[in-house]
């Protein structure tokens, strides 16, 4: 753990792809999808935060801060993303923030420990993680200091693209290597987006386990 780094887990998104349902409170084997994401990132960060709108009373068990979107009009993980900004560099006196999809239970372990080796070679660079050749933005290491240039970025309606913001300001990617699961490779940054995909993580979650 490292106590100048703050986390996010981002679950302000309106789950069209599993019919409007509250995605992050769905059940995955023993426990619910965030608790699967919450046990994964707390070990690994200063102090936790989540990303949610709409009645934070839901998360009440979760002993979280829920931090809704500063920006109206549901922006994407962007805004989730500088709502977090905003919360660390505000309550938190820790100079990063740490930031993983709510939707995606098996990210790993040493998520923040890579990324945040990865900023000590490139100072003031965003981390991003990657498996398979594939960039995955929402898991990603931020400097504090550019939640001013993210809302100057946001006011614009197009701007709503993580990758384009990790761009445009410069960032670093850090590759992680699948997972070993019986005779199958598992992605880490697998997330749930439809029933089916739920499924799958069912099956994946019976697979890890020793």
């Amino acid at each position: 753990m490292d106590r100048n780094i703050a986390g996010i887990i981002l679950a302000g998104g309106r789950s069209r792809r599993m019919g409007g349902s509250d995605k992050p409170l769905l059940s995955l084997g023993k426990a619910r999808l965030i608790d699967h994401v919450a046990a994964r990132l707390k070990p690994q960060v200063a102090i936790l935060g989540l990303n949610a709108n709409g009645d934070p009373a839901r998360f009440a068990g979760m002993g979280l801060p829920v931090i809704e979107d500063t920006l109206p009009g549901h922006a994407g993980p962007l805004a989730g993303i500088l709502a977090g900004l905003e919360w660390a560099a505000g309550q938190t006196g820790c100079g990063w923030l740490a930031s993983a999809a709510g939707d995606t239970p098996f990210f790993p372990a040493d998520l923040v420990e890579r990324l945040a080796a990865a900023t000590r070679e490139r100072p003031g660079a965003i981390a991003v993680a990657s498996s398979d050749g594939r960039g995955h933005p929402t898991f990603a290491l931020w400097p504090l200091g550019l939640r001013d240039a993210l809302r100057h970025f946001l006011v614009e309606p197009d701007n709503r693209r993580v990758s384009a913001f990790t761009k445009r300001q410069g960032y670093v990617e850090v590759e992680f290597p699948m997972i070993g699961a019986g005779n199958q490779k598992i992605d880490p940054f697998f997330n749930v987006n439809t029933p089916d995909d739920l499924a799958a993580a069912e099956r994946m979650l019976q697979s890890l386990r020793p």
